[in-house]
């Protein structure tokens, strides 16, 4: 069965954009965007960019810096590149934020949100941002909390282990499995970082759309692609069992997210 869960590709990017986005991504882009503007880098390297969340709201709080979009999967930089218009001063790029295609010192400031737990050599991945930023740049990153604290990921996670007992598809534990602060404090500290600020970040939010949203949840990652190797059931069967899940867990409760900001500096 396929284990890759950084495959965001086919019809993936579109369910991604329009039913995880709104609900999981934009809230934490503001709030990443505001951290990384306070700071004011001119140069600013984005990686794990997605269909550009925090891409557009940087440039919207910063103007005239030069941003440089990046992701592992092509067809998701094509969804962001249609949040801009020609005159927008930024490159995107396709690139392995393990093996980043820049040069020494070559930015003020990189961003990251909710990437690193995709990348299987993470301590690789802090040397190579140690690496492209300039002396004094700082590493703006987060990552979800524990599955505890993001109920919806446990419900999605529940019911595909219902349908598929003895071989169940394991997406949802990779973007709600590295969250222990202590090892990733570490790890930063290890490539290079200093003055690490460590923020958890809770916000509730109601679903609009509970359906687009079960949509994102099942069609929007990687879960998709686990599904149909298995076979045996119609995904759409998965989907309806999980609107409905989140319809009556969120029906008249907002619904939780918790996420842990990291703010690290390399040394001037």
């Amino acid at each position: 069965m396929t284990a890759n869960v950084a495959g965001f590709t086919g019809s993936i990017p579109q369910h991604y954009d329009q039913g995880l986005g709104p609900v999981l991504f934009v809230d934490y882009a503001e709030d990443i965007a505001r951290r990384v503007a306070a700071f004011k880098p001119k140069r600013i390297l984005e990686t794990a960019a997605g269909t550009g969340f925090v891409t557009r709201r940087l440039k919207d709080a910063m103007r005239s810096a030069e941003i440089t979009a990046t992701d592992l999967n092509p067809p998701m930089l094509e969804l962001a590149k249609a949040k801009f218009n020609s005159g927008e001063n930024l490159k995107f790029q396709s690139a392995d934020a393990m093996a980043l295609p820049f040069g020494n010192d070559a930015f003020d400031a990189v961003v990251c949100q909710f990437g690193v737990m995709f990348y299987p050599d993470k301590e690789k991945s802090y040397r190579e941002v140690h690496r492209v930023l300039a002396p004094g740049g700082r590493y703006f990153f987060n990552v979800w909390d524990s599955a505890a604290h993001n109920r919806f990921a446990s419900i999605a996670h529940e019911i595909v282990t219902s349908i598929f007992p003895n071989d169940p598809p394991l997406f949802y534990q990779t973007p709600f499995g590295y969250y222990k602060i202590d090892p990733i404090k570490e790890a930063l500290q290890d490539a290079g970082f200093r003055d690490l600020e460590i923020s958890v970040v809770a916000i509730e939010k109601r679903i609009a759309d509970p359906a687009t949203f079960a949509r994102g949840v099942v069609f929007g990652n990687p879960l998709i692609d686990q599904i149909r190797a298995r076979g045996g059931i119609d995904p759409e069967a998965v989907f309806e069992k999980v609107k409905a899940a989140l319809i009556r867990e969120y029906a008249s409760a907002p619904m939780s997210r918790q996420a842990i900001v990291f703010e690290a500096r390399k040394a001037a």
